[in-house]
């Protein structure tokens, strides 16, 4: 008798089972699945990403339907269109021979009336996104008011994504005896409320401990400064030349300008957003599946799709604004009882968070240092070696033997040794002869921006009314004053109201700059703020301390404020760069990978940074 037929699964899903090569259930199949046939139950699963919950979930509901009748019986609400579908494929394969079974998609994105016809044909199970599904029931094209069974999958990341309302539409418009089935990697407060609300006494099952992370995956941090990050991204790539990872960004203009340095610097990769159009999403999504993509540059909404085995490293480009979604990153690798490896680039404001995350997770970081461009050489000099000395002969070549002896006979074999390897190990020799090494001391924090009395804090009477969040004020004033990511630091963004820092030297130019701008037709005032810092609060303004009034609506000035037409002195020399999301230092150019890897990054759609600052 097999592991799974003792769960107490029909013989036609445990042909399925064979079909698939699945040998052994995981933990959450093993503790849930005889839980859910057993008896009609709510229950709370709590199971890491990668740990097959879609089965834990998915076998008991197939088994519990009337596939012959043509009634929704079973509803499962997911947060993205690409995990909406690949729950389907998978129930599909799951299902392969429950004759009649019919399992439907809904999701944004593709055509409803499409999806409304597969609904009539008799759908028993329906995989849908909330906004998706609440649009189709408001339209009266599905009808759940005889479900028996409905999934809460990810249900922590639909919650973070700002679906509460919409879920309890749905749920409002299904039977209260059915059974609810909530599964999740993290158990916040608000995944408790919504067990509240919607169910009834429900079992709990927990794999591992709660918002604990997989012990297949070690977690690793690198500190740098903050305008080294993508360098150091690059030279971990290079330190791993079989690396096929997600990297993650915070926002889908850094992971469209990420992927598209990546590209132009020769790497295979391509990014994975928002702004993609559908047929964008699954085109990537297919190439990284085939391996033709190395490197997945990816928002944390867009990569809840991701179901690939084979993913070595995890790399946080940025960490999240919410520490928690760290679990769900670090979980897209060591799955399916593979190791991975979960790193994270921080500089030295970050370093924190690290803490943060290691009492979430249980589990510590090391640090480790950025490699140096001597050591990245030999890595690449004896993987190469090792290719060859793995490499099966085509013995195709034997014809030609006689002619390469020929051209080859006057060197030695050590000659021949050097001159083969030397093709590899002189490209990257000449590119990281002179690197510097982008490690720095953490011991030095306390001497940190934060504490210096070179730096200036700045009041300015726009927040987060004005649609500004401390990364989007962050963004406008390095925009409108050219400032570096590092010179920009400690801002607050409160409802009607900001603070910011920059050094000393930079404030006459910043006060000009940003004095007088508009910002949904306010005029943006600015002054110098008595604190300098977090420390002693900041909350109130200070002084005048230099404050420059007058010019409202702007003129033409200098540090690149913005005039009353909206055009700002210096657009048309950024126009090519910034424009299309790719702007920055492009130190990365004359890599050693130019022309010898490739990938494309898809158009992002508008998510470069022209009329960002309009946002606000």
């Amino acid at each position: 008798m097999s592991k799974f037929q003792e769960l107490g699964l029909e013989e036609n899903l445990l042909r399925a089972i064979t079909d698939m090569g699945f040998e052994t259930p995981s933990e959450v199949q093993e503790k849930t699945i005889p839980i859910l046939l057993g008896q009609d139950t709510d229950l709370v699963a709590l199971a890491q990403t990668g740990t097959g919950k879609t089965a834990a979930f998915g076998f008991p509901m197939l088994q519990k339907i009337d596939a012959e009748s043509r009634t929704t019986q079973g509803l499962i609400l997911s947060p993205t269109r690409e995990l909406c579908m690949q729950i389907t494929n998978e129930l599909k394969n799951y299902g392969k021979y429950v004759k009649g079974l019919n399992v439907v998609a809904i999701y944004g994105g593709a055509s409803i009336q499409d999806q409304a016809k597969q609904v009539k044909k008799g759908a028993q199970i329906i995989v849908a996104t909330p906004g998706r599904m609440k649009d189709m029931i408001g339209r009266r094209m599905i009808d759940i008011s005889k479900i028996e069974y409905c999934v809460l999958d990810e249900a922590d990341e639909m919650l973070n994504m700002g679906f509460y309302e919409d879920i309890t539409e749905i749920l409002s418009h299904s039977p209260e005896d059915k059974s609810t089935w909530l599964y999740s990697a993290t158990m916040p407060k608000e995944v408790s409320a919504i067990a509240r609300k919607f169910m009834h006494e429900p079992l709990e099952v927990t794999v591992g401990a709660k918002n604990t992370s997989t012990k297949n995956v070690s977690h690793e941090y690198y500190l740098v400064n903050a305008r080294d990050r993508y360098q150091s991204l690059k030279r971990l790539a290079d330190t791993n030349p079989e690396i096929f990872s997600v990297i993650f960004c915070r926002t889908k203009r850094d992971t469209q300008k990420v992927a598209e340095q990546l590209i132009e610097d020769g790497y295979s990769a391509a990014a994975l957003h928002g702004d993609l159009s559908q047929n964008q999403r699954d085109l990537v999504m297919k190439s990284f599946r085939n391996r033709q993509i190395q490197m997945l540059v990816a928002t944390d909404v867009a990569a809840r799709g991701i179901d690939v085995d084979d993913i070595t490293h995890v790399i946080n480009y940025q960490l999240p604004d919410e520490i928690e979604t760290y679990t769900h990153r670090s979980g897209r690798t060591g799955r399916a009882g593979k190791s991975g490896i979960s790193m994270v680039i921080v500089s030295k404001s970050e370093v924190r968070k690290i803490k943060s995350i290691e009492k979430i997770i249980q589990q510590k970081f090391v640090k480790k240092d950025v490699p140096g461009g001597m050591e990245i050489c030999e890595i690449q000099l004896f993987h190469l070696a090792n290719k060859v000395k793995n490499t099966d002969v085509n013995h195709e070549i034997d014809v030609h033997l006689p002619k390469l002896e020929e051209v080859l006979a006057d060197f030695s074999k050590e000659d021949l040794i050097k001159k083969f390897f030397s093709v590899e190990f002189t490209r990257f020799y000449n590119y990281y002869k002179k690197a510097k090494d982008l490690n720095i001391d953490p011991g030095s924090s306390l001497q940190d921006k934060e504490y210096s009395k070179d730096s200036v804090r700045y009041f300015v009477n726009i927040g987060k009314k004005d649609g500004l969040d401390w990364q989007d004020l962050k963004d406008m004033i390095r925009e409108l004053t050219q400032l570096g990511k590092d010179d920009v630091f400690h801002v607050d963004s409160m409802d009607t109201f900001s603070f910011f820092n920059t050094d000393a030297s930079h404030s006459e130019m910043v006060l000009q700059a940003i004095q007088g701008i508009e910002v949904n037709g306010r005029n943006v005032d600015i002054e110098i703020s008595k604190d300098k810092g977090r420390k002693g609060g900041g909350r109130g303004r200070g002084g005048s301390g230099g404050g420059f009034r007058g010019r409202k609506g702007g003129g033409d000035r200098r540090g690149g404020g913005r005039r009353k037409d909206g055009e700002r002195r210096g657009d048309r020399d950024r126009k090519s760069s910034g424009d299309r999301g790719g702007s920055g230092s492009k130190s990365g150019s004359g890599s050693p990978f130019k022309g010898k890897r490739r990938g494309t990054a898809k158009p992002a759609g508008g998510s470069g940074t022209g009329g960002r600052r309009r946002r606000g």
